[in-house]
């Protein structure tokens, strides 16, 4: 903001006699009025600022206080990977909606009506119309809230279209609220109660936003399968979910001033993960932390030898017939040389009459497909069993630990500091 001189003491009232003194107070008078009125709007226009900032500004401005400054309806955009590869799409509007290219003119799309659009010949054939251009973008031109419907799904927000190799890759660009509103349904129960729901809500969005870019070499940020975040567009939607999402708007969790890759799961078992004993990489945010009670979620699953043997010399690893594994005692939260702090098998050990192969408790979980690496193994005559707790890699905030910790009175903000250590709250981000 800028400094502003005193106007009172700049001000005096004329004192000398006649008309030279009149015009001259006049004078004065007008040049104060009109340092008044600057004055009035150099205010004006610093008080929404001031109070938007509810801390002082930090002495280097980052993306989020950047966002901050920015009016709701400039949220940040996604871009959402739909399909790609496809020779053909077909596209439907709720309301009005328009077709341009970067260089031919827009073509308006009925309402309720059915497009299929096509390449060919170096143009988007939209129905019967010839565009022109590298890209094509379908936009509502009203404000109905109907979307536009890309193969019968419906998504809000805008279509983009580009020949991409042997067919077309299709787009939703689309605020990262209202993509939010079709994610956390699909992620987390909707009649959880509402500050789980909330949690992951900010953490949905956090790593929404920290992975912008996650599919940079496929034309897009983010695509709607685990590997990111499930998303099907508004069909999805519920009145919970969505409720939960416009609650903590704009809110996001920063370390170092930039947002988290917000990771979750289904269930710890009791404890969750360090990052560097999943990935082998330290994350300062993404530290083990207890939960309770231990021991949740058991499972259990047994295969036949021959079908861990095979399943090994598939992957390159022949150990002949399976005679032994080495693998400490299960004891959640308890570590061991072969296990992590969580207890977590870190590397299990099988021998067979050709050999044998060490691999890390995620690599067994997925060649097994066992539901976490918190497990331990009993070799039998002809069989493995498997038994465990919990289910997914452990990282960031365990779901159903967040449900314990709504219904004992925790609200989203402390859900979210327990599973991720050191992290701001960010409020107002865009």
């Amino acid at each position: 903001m800028k400094r502003r001189l005193p106007l009172w003491g700049r001000c005096q009232a004329p004192e000398a006699e006649g008309v030279h003194a009149i015009v001259k107070g006049v004078s004065r008078m007008r040049r104060f009025l009109s340092a008044l009125l600057a004055a009035a709007l150099v205010l004006s226009a610093a008080t929404p600022a001031m109070a938007r900032h509810h801390a002082p500004a930090a002495p280097k401005a980052d993306k989020a206080s950047a966002a901050a400054a920015q009016p709701a309806e400039q949220a940040p955009l996604l871009r959402i990977g739909l399909t790609s590869g496809q020779p053909s799409v077909t596209v439907a509007a709720g309301g009005r909606a328009e077709a341009r290219t970067e260089s031919a003119k827009p073509v308006a799309l009925t309402a309720t009506a059915s497009y299929e659009i096509r390449w060919q010949n170096g143009a988007f054939l939209v129905g019967r119309e010839k565009l022109r251009g590298e890209i094509l973008i379908i936009r509502p031109s009203d404000k109905s809230d109907g979307g536009l419907a890309l193969d019968g799904r419906r998504y809000r927000g805008a279509l983009e279209l580009r020949h991409r190799g042997a067919g077309l890759t299709a787009v939703n660009i689309v605020p990262v609220d209202d993509y939010l509103l079709s994610v956390v349904p699909e992620e987390m129960p909707t009649d959880w109660p509402a500050e789980a729901l909330k949690a992951q809500s900010v953490a949905a969005r956090s790593f929404a936003l920290k992975s912008r870019g996650r599919h940079a070499a496929e034309g897009y940020d983010l695509c709607t399968t685990t590997h990111c975040q499930l998303y099907k567009g508004i069909a999805s939607e519920k009145t919970v979910s969505t409720a939960a999402v416009r609650a903590t708007r704009g809110e996001v969790l920063t370390y170092g001033g930039q947002p988290i890759e917000a990771l979750f799961h289904t269930d710890s078992g009791g404890m969750t993960e360090s990052s560097e004993d999943v990935w082998g990489s330290h994350v300062p945010y993404l530290r083990a932390v207890r939960d309770t009670p231990l021991g949740t979620m058991p499972w259990t699953k047994t295969m036949s030898k021959a079908d861990l043997e095979q399943k090994l010399a598939a992957k390159g690893h022949a150990i002949g017939r399976l005679r032994a594994i080495e693998l400490s005692p299960l004891a959640v939260g308890r570590a061991a040389k072969d296990r992590t702090a969580s207890g977590r098998v870190k590397a299990m050990i099988v021998t067979g009459t050709k050999g044998s192969v060490t691999l890390s408790g995620t690599a067994w979980r997925s060649l097994l497909g066992l539901k976490s690496t918190l497990f331990s193994a009993k070799l039998t005559k002809d069989s493995v069993t498997f038994t465990g707790f919990g289910a997914g890699h452990g990282l960031g905030i365990s779901q159903w630990s967040a449900k314990r910790l709504a219904e004992t009175g925790k609200s989203y903000a402390d859900i979210l500091h327990h599973y991720y250590t050191g992290v701001t709250l960010q409020t107002d981000s865009y």
